[in-house]
């Protein structure tokens, strides 16, 4: 894929490679170059709202109590 440089210096990244990143307008990307002159582009940071529903809410609520118990049982090594 190839992309031009303007005269600011500016270059629009290709769509394929803002959806293979998952950049959207805002985001911020890191240019690393490395010692064979290869350049990698990564996402720096992904916003908290993209992490919302990738953990299944539990069940049911959990007592504290219930909750020491698994840590103890966990400590414990028994299961």
């Amino acid at each position: 894929m190839q992309a031009t440089v303007t005269s600011k210096g500016q270059v629009t990244i290709p769509k394929p490679i803002r959806d293979r990143l998952h950049l959207e307008p805002g985001d911020k990307i890191d240019f690393i170059l490395d010692e064979a002159g290869d350049l990698r582009v990564t996402p720096v940071t992904v916003p908290v709202a993209r992490l919302k529903g990738m953990v299944p809410k539990p069940g049911s609520p959990v007592s504290l109590e219930k909750m020491d118990e698994a840590v103890a049982r966990g400590a414990s090594g028994k299961r």
